[in-house]
């Protein structure tokens, strides 16, 4: 099904003209825990100070509308999505060969990131999308890496499926050998990880 854009081009709306204090990047496999971990880190963090940004927000509320989808649904982490994820993803690559940047620049205005000192971005899946925010903020910019075993994943409800888990969205971080951060995430326990992330944006 083609779907195209409503809008060419997304514009960042700097409400607040500062920037964010630090920029934290995470990337990982599917189920590897990153919105588990993410979310949690917002509450830690605390909701007047952190912001969740998630890369596919743009993808899946356009998508969503133009093909009459649940936008919940599609946010959250079970079957429903699992099931237009193929869909989505082709469509976004689609986007992204004309201009690497969209998807970030489109997320950021959709949560109103500019009012908040600590960005939470959770699902960095390509090097462009790394590139972008480094091109744009500069050493702010902190990688970090959710690892988990496949085992683990498995019992999370990953199943591998092809076209998807040799895809670009999946792999093209797979080759990366320095990061910032790089924690695995095999049990619901995630304290230790907490703190290995607090520890590196200077919060504790």
């Amino acid at each position: 099904m083609a779907v195209s854009l409503v809008n060419d081009d997304p514009a960042i709306s700097k409400n607040d003209s500062s920037e964010p204090r630090v920029i934290l990047l995470f990337s990982g496999k599917r189920k590897s825990g990153k919105d588990y971990i993410t979310n949690i880190l917002q509450e830690r963090i605390g909701f007047e100070n952190g912001i969740v940004i998630r890369l596919s927000g743009p993808i899946k509320s356009h998508w969503s509308k133009s093909v009459g989808l649940d936008i919940d649904q599609l946010m959250g982490n079970g079957e429903y999505k699992e099931n237009y994820r193929l869909e989505m993803a082709k469509w976004g690559e689609s986007i992204r060969r004309q201009d690497h940047g969209y998807f970030c620049r489109a997320a950021i205005d959709m949560y109103n990131a500019y009012s908040k000192s600590v960005w939470i971005v959770s699902d960095v899946r390509r090097k462009t999308d790394i590139q972008w925010f480094v091109e744009n903020f500069g050493d702010i910019c902190k990688t970090i890496r959710i690892e988990s075993d496949d085992s683990v994943r498995n019992k999370r409800g990953w199943v591998y499926v092809p076209g998807i888990d040799d895809a670009e969205t999946e792999c093209d971080l797979d080759d990366v050998e320095t990061w910032d951060l790089k924690v695995t995430n095999n049990n619901e326990n995630v304290e230790f990880i907490l703190q290995e992330i607090l520890r590196l944006i200077g919060e504790r």
